[in-house]
Protein backbone atom coordinates (compact mmCIF):
# COMPACT_ATOMS: atom_id res chain seq x y z
CA UNK A 1 0.00 0.00 0.00
CA UNK A 2 1.23 3.46 -0.86
CA UNK A 3 0.14 7.02 -1.46
CA UNK A 4 0.92 9.31 -4.41
CA UNK A 5 1.52 13.04 -4.22
CA UNK A 6 0.24 14.72 -7.37
CA UNK A 7 2.12 17.36 -9.33
CA UNK A 8 0.67 20.86 -8.75
CA UNK A 9 -0.65 21.37 -12.30
CA UNK A 10 -3.87 22.89 -10.90
CA UNK A 11 -4.57 24.67 -7.60
CA UNK A 12 -6.73 21.74 -6.46
CA UNK A 13 -3.90 19.26 -7.05
CA UNK A 14 -1.17 21.28 -5.29
CA UNK A 15 -1.61 19.61 -1.88
CA UNK A 16 -3.48 16.52 -3.08
CA UNK A 17 -2.30 13.13 -1.81
CA UNK A 18 -4.15 10.14 -3.25
CA UNK A 19 -4.19 6.43 -2.52
CA UNK A 20 -1.89 4.39 -4.76
CA UNK A 21 -4.49 1.56 -4.88
CA UNK A 22 -1.66 -0.98 -5.23
CA UNK A 23 -3.67 -3.65 -3.43
CA UNK A 24 -6.76 -3.25 -5.66
CA UNK A 25 -7.03 -5.98 -8.30
CA UNK A 26 -10.27 -5.07 -10.12
CA UNK A 27 -12.65 -2.15 -10.61
CA UNK A 28 -15.71 -4.28 -11.44
CA UNK A 29 -17.76 -5.28 -8.36
CA UNK A 30 -19.60 -8.62 -8.06
CA UNK A 31 -23.13 -7.86 -9.36
CA UNK A 32 -24.92 -10.37 -7.13
CA UNK A 33 -23.55 -8.68 -3.99
CA UNK A 34 -24.66 -5.13 -4.87
CA UNK A 35 -27.66 -3.37 -3.38
CA UNK A 36 -29.15 0.11 -3.97
CA UNK A 37 -28.19 2.80 -1.48
CA UNK A 38 -30.81 5.48 -0.99
CA UNK A 39 -29.57 8.82 0.29
CA UNK A 40 -31.56 11.01 2.65
CA UNK A 41 -29.62 14.28 2.52
CA UNK A 42 -30.09 14.43 6.29
CA UNK A 43 -33.91 14.57 6.03
CA UNK A 44 -36.45 12.39 7.82
CA UNK A 45 -39.69 10.89 6.45
CA UNK A 46 -41.42 14.30 6.77
CA UNK A 47 -38.70 15.97 4.70
CA UNK A 48 -37.40 17.91 7.71
CA UNK A 49 -33.65 18.33 8.18
CA UNK A 50 -32.61 16.30 11.22
CA UNK A 51 -28.88 16.09 10.46
CA UNK A 52 -26.98 19.15 9.31
CA UNK A 53 -24.16 19.36 6.78
CA UNK A 54 -25.21 16.29 4.78
CA UNK A 55 -26.25 16.11 1.16
CA UNK A 56 -25.09 15.72 -2.43
CA UNK A 57 -22.19 13.38 -3.01
CA UNK A 58 -21.48 10.82 -5.68
CA UNK A 59 -24.02 8.08 -6.31
CA UNK A 60 -23.06 4.79 -4.63
CA UNK A 61 -24.14 1.19 -4.61
CA UNK A 62 -23.89 -0.76 -1.38
CA UNK A 63 -21.67 -3.86 -1.22
CA UNK A 64 -23.24 -6.57 0.96
CA UNK A 65 -20.50 -7.49 3.44
CA UNK A 66 -20.39 -10.72 5.45
CA UNK A 67 -19.63 -9.44 8.97
CA UNK A 68 -20.78 -12.66 10.67
CA UNK A 69 -18.36 -15.08 8.93
CA UNK A 70 -20.83 -17.85 9.80
CA UNK A 71 -19.95 -20.13 6.86
CA UNK A 72 -17.80 -22.29 9.09
CA UNK A 73 -15.38 -25.02 8.05
CA UNK A 74 -15.72 -24.31 4.31
CA UNK A 75 -12.48 -22.94 2.75
CA UNK A 76 -12.73 -19.94 0.43
CA UNK A 77 -10.31 -18.48 -2.10
CA UNK A 78 -9.69 -14.73 -2.29
CA UNK A 79 -10.76 -13.82 -5.84
CA UNK A 80 -10.25 -10.03 -5.78
CA UNK A 81 -9.35 -7.12 -3.49
CA UNK A 82 -11.72 -4.23 -4.24
CA UNK A 83 -12.42 -0.60 -3.38
CA UNK A 84 -15.63 0.06 -1.45
CA UNK A 85 -17.05 3.62 -1.61
CA UNK A 86 -19.04 3.06 1.60
CA UNK A 87 -16.07 2.43 3.91
CA UNK A 88 -12.41 3.33 4.36
CA UNK A 89 -11.16 -0.29 4.29
CA UNK A 90 -10.75 -2.39 1.15
CA UNK A 91 -12.96 -5.47 0.71
CA UNK A 92 -12.15 -8.97 -0.53
CA UNK A 93 -14.36 -11.20 -2.66
CA UNK A 94 -14.32 -14.80 -1.40
CA UNK A 95 -15.21 -17.76 -3.63
CA UNK A 96 -16.31 -20.63 -1.38
CA UNK A 97 -15.79 -24.24 -2.43
CA UNK A 98 -19.55 -24.81 -2.55
CA UNK A 99 -19.90 -22.03 -5.15
CA UNK A 100 -21.14 -19.18 -2.95
CA UNK A 101 -19.53 -15.73 -3.18
CA UNK A 102 -19.24 -13.26 -0.29
CA UNK A 103 -17.56 -9.96 0.42
CA UNK A 104 -15.53 -9.56 3.63
CA UNK A 105 -13.38 -6.76 5.05
CA UNK A 106 -9.86 -7.28 3.66
CA UNK A 107 -7.02 -7.63 6.15
CA UNK A 108 -3.54 -6.17 5.65
CA UNK A 109 -1.45 -8.62 3.63
CA UNK A 110 -4.41 -10.59 2.21
CA UNK A 111 -3.46 -11.77 -1.30
CA UNK A 112 -5.48 -12.94 -4.30
CA UNK A 113 -5.42 -16.75 -4.48
CA UNK A 114 -4.98 -17.12 -0.72
CA UNK A 115 -7.26 -19.54 1.12
CA UNK A 116 -9.20 -18.35 4.18
CA UNK A 117 -11.59 -20.20 6.47
CA UNK A 118 -13.71 -19.42 9.50
CA UNK A 119 -14.65 -21.55 12.50
CA UNK A 120 -13.13 -23.25 15.51
CA UNK A 121 -9.82 -25.13 15.33
CA UNK A 122 -8.48 -23.32 12.26
CA UNK A 123 -4.96 -21.92 11.89
CA UNK A 124 -4.57 -18.36 13.22
CA UNK A 125 -3.52 -16.94 9.83
CA UNK A 126 -4.37 -13.57 8.26
CA UNK A 127 -7.97 -13.45 7.05
CA UNK A 128 -9.17 -16.44 9.08
CA UNK A 129 -12.08 -15.81 11.46
CA UNK A 130 -12.40 -17.74 14.70
CA UNK A 131 -13.73 -17.42 18.25
CA UNK A 132 -11.54 -15.50 20.72
CA UNK A 133 -11.19 -18.79 22.60
CA UNK A 134 -9.04 -20.25 19.79
CA UNK A 135 -6.84 -17.23 19.01
CA UNK A 136 -3.34 -17.24 20.59
CA UNK A 137 -2.74 -14.51 23.19
CA UNK A 138 -1.00 -11.39 21.88
CA UNK A 139 -2.43 -11.81 18.35
CA UNK A 140 -3.41 -8.71 16.35
CA UNK A 141 -7.12 -9.02 15.49
CA UNK A 142 -9.89 -6.97 13.85
CA UNK A 143 -13.61 -7.19 12.94
CA UNK A 144 -14.62 -8.24 16.46
CA UNK A 145 -18.10 -9.21 17.64
CA UNK A 146 -19.49 -7.85 20.90
CA UNK A 147 -22.23 -10.48 21.20
CA UNK A 148 -21.98 -14.03 19.77
CA UNK A 149 -23.61 -14.20 16.33
CA UNK A 150 -24.11 -10.43 16.13
CA UNK A 151 -21.49 -9.84 13.45
CA UNK A 152 -18.35 -7.71 13.60
CA UNK A 153 -18.87 -4.26 15.12
CA UNK A 154 -15.41 -3.20 16.37
CA UNK A 155 -12.07 -2.48 14.62
CA UNK A 156 -13.52 -2.38 11.10
CA UNK A 157 -12.14 0.86 9.62
CA UNK A 158 -8.96 1.23 7.56
CA UNK A 159 -5.75 0.30 9.40
CA UNK A 160 -7.45 -0.37 12.73
CA UNK A 161 -6.66 -3.38 14.91
CA UNK A 162 -7.07 -4.70 18.44
CA UNK A 163 -4.91 -7.01 20.51
CA UNK A 164 -5.97 -10.09 22.46
CA UNK A 165 -4.40 -9.62 25.90
CA UNK A 166 -5.68 -12.39 28.19
CA UNK A 167 -8.40 -14.97 28.84
CA UNK A 168 -10.12 -15.73 32.11
CA UNK A 169 -13.12 -18.06 32.29
CA UNK A 170 -15.75 -17.07 29.77
CA UNK A 171 -14.22 -13.64 29.08
CA UNK A 172 -11.26 -12.52 26.96
CA UNK A 173 -9.53 -9.18 27.58
CA UNK A 174 -9.00 -7.16 24.39
CA UNK A 175 -7.19 -3.86 23.90
CA UNK A 176 -9.30 -1.88 21.40
CA UNK A 177 -8.09 0.72 18.84
CA UNK A 178 -9.22 3.57 21.12
CA UNK A 179 -6.90 2.35 23.89
CA UNK A 180 -9.80 0.97 25.93
CA UNK A 181 -9.23 -2.45 27.51
CA UNK A 182 -12.45 -4.44 27.59
CA UNK A 183 -13.74 -7.90 28.42
CA UNK A 184 -15.52 -9.74 25.60
CA UNK A 185 -17.11 -13.22 25.66
CA UNK A 186 -14.67 -15.87 24.38
CA UNK A 187 -17.24 -17.31 21.93
CA UNK A 188 -17.36 -14.01 19.99
CA UNK A 189 -15.75 -14.15 16.54
CA UNK A 190 -12.78 -12.06 15.41
CA UNK A 191 -10.56 -12.03 12.33
CA UNK A 192 -6.79 -12.42 12.50
CA UNK A 193 -4.80 -9.42 11.19
CA UNK A 194 -5.17 -5.64 10.99
CA UNK A 195 -7.65 -4.03 8.57
CA UNK A 196 -6.29 -3.09 5.11
CA UNK A 197 -5.66 0.39 3.65
CA UNK A 198 -3.62 1.65 6.61
CA UNK A 199 -2.42 4.59 4.46
CA UNK A 200 -5.94 6.06 4.45
CA UNK A 201 -4.95 8.51 7.19
CA UNK A 202 -2.30 10.07 4.89
CA UNK A 203 -4.78 11.05 2.16
CA UNK A 204 -5.28 14.79 1.58
CA UNK A 205 -8.35 15.99 -0.36
CA UNK A 206 -6.62 19.02 -1.84
CA UNK A 207 -9.83 20.98 -2.47
CA UNK A 208 -13.25 21.58 -0.94
CA UNK A 209 -14.98 19.81 -3.81
CA UNK A 210 -13.67 16.40 -2.79
CA UNK A 211 -15.47 16.71 0.53
CA UNK A 212 -18.67 17.56 -1.39
CA UNK A 213 -18.23 14.37 -3.48
CA UNK A 214 -18.32 12.44 -0.19
CA UNK A 215 -21.70 14.00 0.63
CA UNK A 216 -20.54 16.51 3.26
CA UNK A 217 -21.79 20.08 3.00
CA UNK A 218 -19.93 23.13 4.39
CA UNK A 219 -19.97 23.33 8.17
CA UNK A 220 -20.53 26.64 9.94
CA UNK A 221 -18.25 27.27 12.91
CA UNK A 222 -20.29 27.83 16.11
CA UNK A 223 -18.20 30.95 16.93
CA UNK A 224 -19.42 32.53 13.68
CA UNK A 225 -23.12 32.07 14.61
CA UNK A 226 -25.51 34.36 16.48
CA UNK A 227 -26.40 33.73 20.15
CA UNK A 228 -29.83 32.43 19.08
CA UNK A 229 -28.22 29.67 17.02
CA UNK A 230 -25.50 28.37 19.35
CA UNK A 231 -24.21 28.87 22.92
CA UNK A 232 -20.80 29.84 21.48
CA UNK A 233 -22.25 32.45 19.07
CA UNK A 234 -22.43 36.22 19.38
CA UNK A 235 -20.10 38.79 20.94
CA UNK A 236 -18.48 41.93 19.62
CA UNK A 237 -15.81 41.51 16.95
CA UNK A 238 -13.94 38.23 16.83
CA UNK A 239 -14.88 36.54 20.09
CA UNK A 240 -13.23 33.27 21.09
CA UNK A 241 -16.53 31.60 21.99
CA UNK A 242 -16.01 30.94 25.70
CA UNK A 243 -16.32 27.40 27.01
CA UNK A 244 -16.49 24.84 24.18
CA UNK A 245 -19.92 23.20 24.19
CA UNK A 246 -22.43 21.59 21.86
CA UNK A 247 -25.47 23.24 20.27
CA UNK A 248 -27.57 21.99 23.20
CA UNK A 249 -25.16 23.41 25.78
CA UNK A 250 -23.36 20.17 26.73
CA UNK A 251 -19.63 20.78 27.45
CA UNK A 252 -17.25 19.45 24.79
CA UNK A 253 -13.52 18.69 24.48
CA UNK A 254 -12.85 16.36 27.39
CA UNK A 255 -16.19 16.36 29.21
CA UNK A 256 -17.23 12.73 29.75
CA UNK A 257 -20.79 12.02 28.70
CA UNK A 258 -20.85 8.26 29.33
CA UNK A 259 -23.46 7.23 31.91
CA UNK A 260 -22.03 6.10 35.26
CA UNK A 261 -24.82 3.53 35.58
CA UNK A 262 -24.40 1.97 32.12
CA UNK A 263 -24.72 -1.81 32.31
CA UNK A 264 -21.60 -2.49 30.22
CA UNK A 265 -19.32 -0.45 32.54
CA UNK A 266 -18.44 -3.63 34.42
CA UNK A 267 -16.82 -5.08 31.28
CA UNK A 268 -14.45 -2.12 30.81
CA UNK A 269 -11.13 -2.84 32.52
CA UNK A 270 -9.46 0.43 31.50
CA UNK A 271 -11.09 3.51 29.98
CA UNK A 272 -9.83 4.96 26.71
CA UNK A 273 -7.33 7.79 26.95
CA UNK A 274 -8.62 11.37 26.84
Amino acid sequence: MSVRKLKPITPGQRFRVVNGFDAITTDKPEKSLLAPKKRTGGRNSQGKMTMRYKGGGHKRRYRIIDFKRDKQGIPATVATIEYDPNRTAFIALLNYQDGEKRYVIAQNGLQVGQNVVSGSNVAPEIGNAMPLNDIPLGTIISCIELRPGQGAVMARSAGSFAQLMARDGKFATVKLPSGEVRMILVNCMATVGAVSNSDHQLIVGGKAGRTRWLGRRPRTRPVAMNPVDHPMGGGEGRSSGGHPRSRKGLPAKGYRTRSKTKASNKYIVERRKK
